[in-house]
């Protein structure tokens, strides 16, 4: 089983330009947004520009056959790109599918090599609490997904008076974390190739290097100024400027701006169901939807039973496969109580 390790962070803060002190033959590159690496000498590695997730699922199945460091860069649009591409379909189906793609990129790293390490590079979002995390497409993925519990190593991106690090320990509000003693301080210089050597060397996989060569990089990599409690002033300037930029929004068509509304309908849903905990019952959750449904038509002219039939059918074939997803154990019987349980409360 391969190495899977989180790198995050907001635009422009030093992801892509960790990479600059590889040498182009050790190392693969997925891009996804099929853009120009930000340092010279980019050109010399090896790219491979998609965005379609079963195409990087045998991109890093192909590329670990002969590299043992393998990157995917701008992790995030493979979600976002599939759900624009999307945006005209109708039910939550595509919900579904959206996360397991992304589920699917991370996992194949089980099938890898022991000695071959996976960086994948991925925007963060924060929610209204200021808890950091992976960005997605929404409370739906957000829910179901937590593709940082599939590694134990997740850096995050930092930047502090004009100079790029790695943050390597939660601070309590986000899901950065390494194996204690991995790293010699909090915050690291962003180099992915100290990272990777540190790696090596700390699981003792492949040609790795002697603790007496990694002392000798920890002291030129470390940075003991940067604790989790205070972060400057401009550190935080800049970071928010990146964030600013990377915010900005975009021009939506009638369909997309159609689509995310409902989209945003029922993560409200979601919200109204939800416990003290965050945690929502998805059956609950689509009664709530249908509920705010009703409560806008009050002075409209009421759907068509037809319609209204489709739309609750669009709901059922979503939460059965989020059902199933979730419980891959489940047997027949099971799954034939669950779908009856669920026909009774949507009414189908």
């Amino acid at each position: 089983m391969g190495i899977l390790a989180f790198v995050l962070g907001r635009s422009g803060t030093g992801k892509s330009y960790s990479l600059r002190n590889f040498d182009p033959n050790e190392v693969e590159i997925i891009n996804v947004q099929g853009k120009i690496l930000p340092f010279k000498g980019a050109g010399k590695f090896n790219l491979i520009n998609t965005d379609d997730a079963d195409e990087i699922v045998e991109a890093i199945k192909d590329a670990a056959k002969k590299y043992k460091r393998i990157v995917v860069d701008d992790f995030q649009y493979v979600m976002a790109n599939e759900f624009m591409r999307r945006s005209s379909e109708k039910g939550f189906d595509k919900f579904t599918e959206i996360g397991r793609h992304a589920w699917d990129i991370a996992n194949v790293v089980r099938e890898l090599p022991s000695d071959v390490i996976v960086y994948i590079m991925c925007h963060t979002d924060t929610d209204q609490d200021g808890f950091e995390r992976l960005k997605t497409i929404g409370k739906l993925l957000d829910d179901k997904i937590v593709l940082e519990g599939m590694s134990t190593i997740v850096l995050k991106t930092s930047v502090s008076d004009g100079k790029y690090y790695f943050l390597t320990q939660n601070n309590g509000k986000d899901t950065t974390k390494s194996p204690k003693g991995m790293f010699p301080t909090y915050a690291i210089e962003n180099d992915l190739k100290y990272v990777d050597d540190k790696i090596r060397n700390y699981y003792e996989i492949g040609d790795f290097k002697s603790d007496e060569e990694m002392a000798i990089a920890d002291e030129e990599h470390k940075n003991e100024e940067i604790s989790k409690e205070k972060k400057s002033r401009r550190a935080k300037k800049e970071e928010s400027s990146a964030s600013e930029e990377s915010d900005r929004p975009i021009k939506k068509s009638r369909s997309e701006k159609k689509f995310i509304e409902e989209f945003e309908k029922f993560d409200k849903a979601v919200a109204n169901v939800a416990d003290e905990n965050g945690k929502a019952d998805y059956v609950e959750a689509t009664e709530e939807f249908e509920k705010m449904d009703d409560d806008n038509d009050s002075d409209e002219e009421k759907p068509k039973r037809r319609i209204r039939k489709a739309r609750n059918m669009d709901r059922y074939n979503y939460l059965k496969n989020l059902w199933i997803s979730q419980h891959p154990n489940a047997t027949p019987q099971e799954i034939e109580d669950y779908c009856k349980k669920l026909a009774e409360k949507l009414h189908i």
